[in-house]
């Protein structure tokens, strides 16, 4: 899955995967809180690279660093070295693909979305919830290899974003600005990529309601529904978490933490499965009803509602460092990896009645933000979970990075099989932009985190 796709080397950026302050038996709460205001949202992986050090700050270069020791070459594992030499052929790929639509669309157009009968992408307009993940990709991608052709079109495909501002606001804000300019942020150091950011977290912030304790999903005009709230609202939060620190109101962290204790309560069933959708009176707070909108049946588990979940709940422990989100991460891992297929890749929903069916009855999508998560989660769990979480996003990884689920060249797309809404009949069996995004997130995270171990070089 290789494609060709010369690039100009330009000054390296700001290295997203620092080497935290870690002692062997684990991470310390040191070196989560390094690894959060060194790398961002993006590779917890890092905290596999396990030393301990004497100095005040953290290992990636602050005051009192400790001099970064080598690390021990780790014994020869077939399926870690397969995924090595797929992860190398995907992100290649991905950089010949995208490099050549970003310079060829324009973002005054539309921003991708989902693929045609021919492998193109569709867009749709910049007010779309999945804005951020077109250019979040190219940001990625520049992280890997910065080279000055990337670094253009990640601009010039971010910079358009701030006109979310002008409305309407949604509930998504986490999605178009945490990939993009925060991304920037992290990565060129520029102040003039932080003011978006925290935009866009006071705006989510304005969504917040103290009765129901949570922000508000869509803006529904059902008297009958007044306050819903979606699992998916989980992987916004770090939106409001990265503002909190980053100059803004440190009451946006209460606001994301008192959300993801609402959705435990409300969201998470018994057996780790998930509610997608949950409506709540905005005057009382009291739950009104527990239903679906893009799963089989209200009381099913949407596969792709489950990976916001686990890979949601990852963010929030890693920021917040609070025990019971650590536990409920685990208990949605546990519930994916049970209810999956022999190839790793779930249906759409884990109880639909087609499944395991055919490719065109999975979401690939899910599977990639799952593995993304679980890779992450791999490293904050305790260690006899986090071998099989990693054991398990390793599988789903080297299925996606293989056919049937990797497009073939002439697609735009890296993958395929993904389903946007069953119910609806939309975007079904199609690739889809989010998919890309947490694909190549996960095959970053997992060269990157090698490569701090000493088993694989960076590539």
């Amino acid at each position: 899955m290789r494609d060709v796709g010369p690039g100009t080397r330009a000054t390296p950026a700001q290295p997203a995967f620092g080497r935290p302050d870690v002692r062997a038996s684990g991470p310390t709460d040191r070196a989560r809180a390094c690894a959060r205001r060194g790398i961002g949202g993006l590779a917890l992986w890092a905290l596999v690279a396990a030393w301990p050090v004497s100095g005040a700050g953290c290992a990636s270069g602050g005051r009192g660093s400790a001099p970064t020791p080598t690390p021990a070459r780790a014994q020869v594992d077939p399926a870690a070295a397969r995924l090595d030499t797929l992860a190398a052929e995907l992100l290649d790929t991905a950089r010949a693909r995208y490099g050549r639509v970003a310079a060829a669309r324009d973002p005054a157009v539309g921003y991708p979305r989902s693929t045609g009968p021919g492998g193109a992408w569709t867009t749709r307009p910049l007010s779309e919830w999945t804005t951020g993940f077109f250019p979040g990709v190219l940001w990625l991608l520049y992280e890997r290899r910065p080279d000055d052709a990337l670094l253009e079109q990640a601009e010039r495909w971010t910079m358009p974003l701030t006109g979310i501002f002008q409305g309407p606001i949604s509930h998504d804000l986490g999605f178009q600005f945490m990939p993009t300019f925060a991304a920037a942020y992290r990565l060129r150091g520029e102040e003039r990529f932080r003011p978006p950011v925290l935009e866009a977290a006071r705006l989510l912030a304005g969504r917040y309601n103290p009765r129901v304790g949570a922000t508000k999903s869509w803006d529904w005009t059902d008297p009958q529904r007044p306050f819903p709230v979606i699992v998916d609202n989980m992987m916004n939060l770090e939106l409001l978490l990265w503002g909190a620190r980053n100059g803004g109101d440190t009451a946006w962290v209460r606001m994301a933490r008192q959300h993801a204790r609402t959705t435990i309560a409300n969201h998470v069933r018994p057996d780790g499965g998930s509610f997608h959708v949950v409506v709540f009176d905005s005057t009382t707070g009291r739950r009104l009803e527990r239903i679906t909108h893009q799963g089989y049946a209200d009381a099913s588990t949407w596969a792709r509602g489950q990976a916001w979940l686990l890979h949601g709940f990852t963010i929030v422990y890693r920021e917040t460092g609070e025990a019971l989100f650590l536990a409920t991460a685990r208990r949605a891992a546990d519930y994916f990896i049970a209810h999956l297929p022999a190839d790793g890749v779930p249906c759409w929903d884990f109880q639909a009645p087609d499944c395991p069916g055919t490719t065109a009855d999975r979401d690939a999508s899910a599977a990639a933000i799952a593995a993304s998560g679980l890779l992450e989660l791999s490293e904050l769990a305790p260690a006899a979970d986090g071998t099989r979480y990693r054991a398990a996003a390793v599988h789903m990884l080297t299925t996606l990075a293989q056919p049937p689920y990797a497009a073939a060249a002439g697609s735009e797309a890296l993958l395929l099989h993904a389903t946007g809404s069953r119910p609806d009949r939309s975007e079904v069996d199609v690739g889809l932009i989010y998919g890309d995004y947490y694909l190549v997130q996960a095959m970053l995270r997992w060269q990157r985190g090698r490569a701090l171990t000493g088993a694989a070089p960076a590539r």
